[in-house]
Formats: C-alpha cells, structure tokens, sequence
C-alpha cells in the first residue's frame, strides 16, 4: 500500500504472493526472509500488472520494482500504520471498522458479519465500498499526526476489540481459539497503548484482553473440547497476565474517565479475582453490567447482564431480561440468546425447555467446539432419551 497506494491491487497481489509460497515453500524450503520474500514478490505482481495497465505507469514501476529488494523491517510497524488509515473518517464507521477486520484482521467476511450482526452479502458491500472510498480519498499511507489518531481512536479500539474477541472464541470452524489472532489483537492494542499512554480507553482493552486471555489454556479440555468459566481449572489461568492487567486497570481507572472497555475489564478482573466459580461476586459484576448497558446500546451486554442477574436474583428474573431480547432484530434469533436461555431454564429446573434451547442454540452455530458442548448439555438433561 505504501508503494502503490492501490488497496485493492495490494490486497490481491499480496493473495498471489500468499499461493506462490505455498506452492513453492515446500520444495525450495522457507526463505530466511519470509516477509521480505513475499513483499517481493508480491511488488513484482503489482508491476507485472502496471506495466500491462499503463504504458506511462511501466516506467514507474520499474523504478519501484529496482527497490523491492530492499525490505526494511525496522520502519514503523505497518500493521498498526494500516489499522490506522483503514478507521479513516472518509470512511462511516460500520465501514471503517469492516474493512480493517478484513484488511488488518484477516478475518473472512462471514466472520464480520457474525460480529456485526447483519447479513454476510451487505457485509460484502460494505467492505467494497470502504475500499473504493479509501482509493479515491488519496488516503496516505502514513501514521497520521496526533489529533488525526484521536479522531480514529474509536474504531481503531473497536476493531481490535473485534479481532481479540474472533481469536478468543472462534466464530466458525474446528477450533474453539484461534491464539494468532488474539496475540495479534494485544499486540497491536499494547502499540496503541505505546503510542496514547494517556488515553484510557486504549489501557482499558488492553488490561481486558490480557485479563481475558489468561483463562486460555483452561477453556479447552485435552481433545480442544469447550470448558465452560463455571467448570475451569483456574490454577492453569496465567497469573501473571492477570496482574498486569489489573495493574493497568487500576493506573487508567485512578485518572477518574472511565469507559466501557474499564467496564469489561472490571467484570474480567472480578472474575480473576475468585479462586472458585462459587466465590465470584456476581453482585458486583452485575453492577458494572448496569453501569456498562447505560453506556453502551449493545444487546450481547443486556444478554450478559441477564445472566449475572440469574445468579443474584434467580434464573426467573434472568429470563425475563431475555424476554427483552426477542424484540431487538440485532439479537433475536441469534445462538447465544438460545444457549443462555438454555442455561437460565436448567438453573430453574424446567429440563424440557433447557434441552429446546441447547438444541436450537446448537443448530444456529458455526463452531464446532459450540455445538459440540450445546449438544453435549441437551443429552446430559435429555438422559435416556438419547438427545443429541
């Protein structure tokens, strides 16, 4: 993109890149510089393709191509440069925020559209507008000055929120985590943080993510089957991820601003604090719950609140704050608001109504390890009627 500032073109030339590696990779063994190896070649796609667009475009080119050579991996990191220029305010933020998933993130455009809700194809659309947008805005490829990094700060945060989350329970496929994504969402996230020390928001998800990721190696069981929190083995959570994003929590949440990423690592950090399920303070955390929904018009956090609400005030009134969801056509419909409804009938004991929703809940994810568990909790109550 620096070189050519075509997104599209770069996008696909990279891809090309990408294929020839894999096919040639395993015979010729893996270059001792992968990266500069594919920016090569991936430059010489791109002036392949110039010099057949634009006999005026070929001289450019060549001149480009004469330095593709000469990767420099000391210059800024690219990444967070293009996480950057992708939540760029040409673009709308819904925009903004699914092109970077795709461009920086590497996520599949079903994903994002799992996190945003709406359907795969207008996600599609979205996205081919936000590269077009971006093309004709003549949008630099540069880290932008300070006041332009706090206008985009928002997404920025939003999207690697949403890249932390596809890597921590995987949307779609085999595998329950996808840990290349969340170390790429807090490494990013411990660069903005780097460049904005100030800004508590950025030190707010990054004390989540690490708050969060520290119960990775106790999600999964020996053949990657899902554990759920109430069942975990805590001794196996990182203790030193814990303390330093409660560190972080406590240094950002004592500067008095606090906003909704604090919020969720608060409710982490209360979590991570109890040495047994039994001992976690729900009541706190459905405080912050309260807090957090006044703040944020999220229907996944009334779904959450629901369930803390289950565990202070019983399951019935949990349920009722699900009753709620059914009218928002964000949620409604969606697998989690079956699979927490499931969870709050079993709490109150209405067995027939848990196994509806584990299946309904099953049917309605992606991911394997999901319905593998869903399922596995409709048999457990179905007992010999061999559901599931």
């Amino acid at each position: 993109m620096r070189r050519f500032g075509d997104f599209s073109a770069a996008e696909d030339a990279v891809q090309e890149a990408l294929l020839a590696a894999v096919t040639q990779w395993p015979r010729q063994g893996v270059p001792e510089n992968p990266v500069g190896w594919l920016i090569q070649v991936a430059s010489r796609r791109m002036t392949d393709q110039i010099r057949s667009d634009h006999a005026r475009r070929r001289r450019e080119a060549a001149a480009i191509a004469e330095d593709a050579d000469a990767v420099d991996e000391t210059q800024p990191d690219d990444t967070l440069v293009l996480l950057f220029m992708c939540c760029h305010p040409a673009l709308t933020s819904p925009s903004a925020i699914a092109l970077t998933l795709r461009a920086v993130g590497g996520l599949t455009t079903a994903e994002i559209a799992k996190a945003f809700l709406v359907p795969e194809a207008t996600l599609a659309q979205r996205i081919s507008r936000a590269k077009q947008r971006i093309r004709e805005s003549g949008v630099p490829f540069a880290l932008p000055g300070e006041r332009e990094r706090t206008e985009r700060l928002s997404s920025v945060l939003h999207v690697l929120y949403l890249i932390f989350n596809e890597g921590y329970a995987s949307s779609i496929g085999a595998n329950l985590q996808r840990s290349e994504l969340a170390n790429e969402a807090i490494r990013l996230t411990r660069a903005v943080h780097s460049l904005l020390p100030q800004d508590g928001e950025a030190a707010g998800l990054l004390a989540l993510m690490l708050l969060t990721d520290a119960r990775r190696r106790a999600r999964c069981g020996p053949d990657g089957e899902l554990i759920p929190l109430a069942r975990q083995d805590r001794t196996l959570w990182d203790r030193g991820a814990m303390k330093e994003g409660v560190a972080l929590l406590s240094e950002t949440l004592a500067r008095g601003s606090i906003g909704a990423y604090q919020l969720q690592a608060a409710i982490a950090a209360v979590h991570g604090e109890a040495a047994r399920h039994e001992d976690t303070d729900w009541p706190q955390i459905l405080a912050l719950y309260g807090l957090l929904e006044r703040m944020s018009d999220n229907p996944m956090v009334k779904l959450n609140r629901a369930v803390a609400t289950a565990m202070v005030h019983g399951p019935r009134a949990g349920l009722e704050l699900l009753a709620e969801l059914d009218g928002d056509e964000r949620i409604a419909g969606h697998y989690r608001l079956d699979a927490v409804r499931a969870h709050l009938h079993e709490m109150a004991g209405d067995h027939p109504a848990a196994i509806a929703c584990y299946l309904a809940a099953a049917g309605g994810t992606a991911s394997v390890p999901e319905r593998d568990y869903l399922h596995l909790q409709a048999s457990r109550l179905g007992g010999s009627r061999g559901l599931g």
